[in-house]
């Protein structure tokens, strides 16, 4: 054929394809992209016979770029890691400018300022018998287990600081215990 021919049959379907006439329906090749099956994502799963237990991580999981945390919760995990769990980070301005950052976001409230357990919720009488840092025999390692997984009436922060910031929040309340 020659290109004329070519040309002119490409136009021809090309024209024939465009239409204004809505009455009659396009032709889908695809009807799955076009009419979806719209899902509720926390309704009834009609495949699993439990959905929300589908949605869940499966048990020992570690999200992407954690890592587990290795010594226990409870007394003696708090023992080990007083004896042997030191700080990989540095000392340096940096670090205890950010750990001072993430210590009066989440630990000033109720710690105080400066450490001495007189923080806006406890002067309130929202808490009682808050610790003053000064007081107590703490080592890096078992700051970091109490901030990991909390004791007593303070709740676990593993879950709202990094591993670094959890470090830098230990070196500045080092840094608030030598005041």
């Amino acid at each position: 054929m020659n290109k004329l021919a070519i040309a002119s049959l490409a136009l021809i379907v090309l024209l024939s394809s465009c239409t204004r006439d809505r009455s009659k329906p396009n032709i889908q090749y695809t009807p799955d992209m076009y009419v979806s099956i719209p899902y509720d994502p926390y309704g009834i799963n009609t495949i699993m016979s439990d959905s929300m237990v589908a949605q869940t991580p499966p048990m020992g999981a570690i999200a992407r770029g954690k890592k587990p945390f290795a010594i226990p919760e409870g007394l003696e995990g708090y023992a080990f890691a007083k004896d042997s769990l030191q700080s990989p980070l540095k000392l340096n301005d940096f670090n205890l400018a950010n750990g001072k950052k993430m210590y009066s976001i989440y630990c000033a409230i109720c710690h105080g300022t400066e450490g001495d357990g007189q923080g806006k919720l406890v002067t309130r009488g929202k808490f009682l018998g808050v610790p003053a840092f000064i007081d107590r025999e703490v080592t890096d390692g078992s700051i970091y287990h109490v901030i990991f997984y909390g004791r007593n009436i303070m709740g676990a922060h593993a879950t709202l600081l990094t591993e670094k910031e959890r470090w830098q929040v230990v070196q500045y309340v080092q840094k608030l215990r030598k005041k």
